[in-house]
């Protein structure tokens, strides 16, 4: 039986993957570094820590992790003051599902970037816990983030179900062992394994119900 529900942000929330990537590439161009579908997509669900290092070990950027990350955030900052990749009918599907489960996030944005974008959503105050990928010890696909989400609810992790649309995401909640409902994102879809992994799939937020979330009777 579900008791609460987590959401992703990214690509569930907000249409932020392009602009994730646009930063990012723009950034490691700048660096002298490489960047092109191998790296966006390896990077994907990976934590603050994970893709900092991953750009300087592989995709060649020179600077330290810590740079690279400091930056990359600063660079993030500035486009979501700039305008909040909001996606359309977000808000009405966080309400609606807010109105029978508590809620949480599990986001491997980092701490500054999940604060800012619910702050300026107005979404912050209908969740009870959100969780950024870099206080865990490993990112999505990993379970750690889904697991943590859990434990600041105070809800077993098996009576959650997680919004997801991205393959790392879909397995991360999957071996937390939440039901999950998948929101695949157009531009950067999951692959068909981890698809299938998912209990329910939307075509889209507004799709997104309570009684979608809930296990069928």
């Amino acid at each position: 039986m579900t008791e609460a529900v987590v959401f992703d942000m990214d690509g569930v929330l907000l249409q932020s993957e392009e602009v994730w990537d646009a930063v990012r590439e723009e950034y490691v161009r700048d660096r002298g570094g490489r960047y092109d579908a191998a790296v966006q997509r390896a990077m994907m669900g990976m934590s603050s820590t994970e893709w900092s290092r991953y750009l300087h070990d592989v995709a060649g950027v020179p600077d330290d992790p810590e740079e690279i990350n400091a930056e990359v955030v600063r660079r993030m900052l500035a486009a979501y003051e700039e305008q909040l990749p909001l996606i359309p009918g977000a808000v009405d599907a966080v309400r609606r599902v807010a109105e029978r489960y508590p809620l949480g996030l599990a986001s491997s944005s980092n701490r500054e970037l999940i604060d800012v974008a619910l702050d300026q959503s107005g979404l912050a105050p209908y969740f009870a816990a959100t969780v950024s990928s870099e206080e865990v010890a490993h990112g999505k696909p990993a379970p750690d983030v889904y697991l943590e989400a859990a434990r600041r609810l105070g809800v077993d992790s098996h009576r959650c179900a997680a919004i997801e649309d991205s393959h790392g995401g879909i397995r991360s909640a999957k071996a937390a062992g939440m039901r999950v409902v998948a929101i695949p994102n157009p531009t950067y879809p999951p692959d068909d394994d981890a698809l299938a992994q998912a209990d329910v799939v939307l075509g889209s937020l507004s799709e997104l119900t309570a009684e979608s979330v809930g296990e069928p009777t």
